[in-house]
């Protein structure tokens, strides 16, 4: 394993690029605040460096809010305001050099269940589509695994340069922003009927729209894919716990 020194102390850190990304984006990110301390043993057990936008992610923020919150993503340690991506993807305790998220490492929830993953290496043997080292997308609307064709940093940057309409276009109706002000983040927006049905997708505004929390969300998508045929799409992450 490459140690901390090597992992942080590098010659052109991504946190400046990214800082510029965050002021231009049009999404309007919320960049909440890091403890850089405690991160560090996120770094060392992800093994990127901050040249990375991985890595300076881990060490300089604690989470992003797109879209007044429409999309989570995770930065280093979690707050009250947001997990992080060491109790999202449940890190151990201590630095293991064994220890790889299973099926790919969770990078963003967004407020409908959908689910955004780091392909891992073992990708194809999980029967998830697209190559190691790339995004994929959970979709709620179909209940399968969709790739993006894109490492994090293109992902990244994709999403702070306003694509976010474009991406969800037929997934938000009309007040969708007014509904979502103000939930935590370890809140979702359940929506009946639900997204894969054809009433849904004929007529999003008519359906009905609750708060429920991430976790039970998560937890529909696995019932959803199993009764569907998609099959069981595998973990999706620990969005914590919150009252809704």
């Amino acid at each position: 394993m490459r140690s901390l020194t090597e992992l942080t102390h590098v010659n052109d850190p991504a946190w400046p690029v990214l800082q510029e990304l965050f002021r231009s984006s049009p999404s309007r990110p919320e960049v909440l605040s890091a403890d850089p301390d405690r991160s560090l043993a996120g770094l060392e057990q992800l093994q990127v460096t901050t040249r990375s936008f991985l890595g300076s992610m881990v060490v300089n923020c604690g989470g992003l809010l797109l879209d007044g919150g429409w999309l989570r993503v995770f930065g280093g340690v979690g707050s009250r305001r947001m997990p992080g991506l060491a109790e999202v993807n449940g890190f151990p305790p201590a630095v293991d050099p064994a220890w790889r998220p299973a099926g790919g490492l969770v990078v963003a929830h967004d407020i409908l269940g959908g689910v955004f993953v780091l392909n891992s290496s073992d990708a194809a043997d999980l029967g998830r589509p697209g190559e190691p080292g790339q995004m994929i997308y959970f979709a709620p609307d179909t209940m399968e695994w969709e790739p993006l064709e894109a490492g994090y940093a293109a992902w990244l940057e994709w999403l702070l340069s306003g694509a976010l309409d474009q991406f969800y276009e037929g997934l938000r109706w009309p007040g969708w922003r007014e509904e979502i002000m103000g939930l935590p983040s370890t809140v979702g927006m359940t929506v009946y009927p639900f997204l894969w049905s054809a009433e849904a997708q004929n007529d999003l505004a008519a359906t009905h729209r609750k708060p429920v929390p991430m976790s039970e969300l998560l937890g529909l998508s696995k019932e959803f894919g199993l009764q569907l045929g998609s099959g069981d799409p595998g973990f999706l992450g620990n969005p914590g716990t919150a009252d809704v």
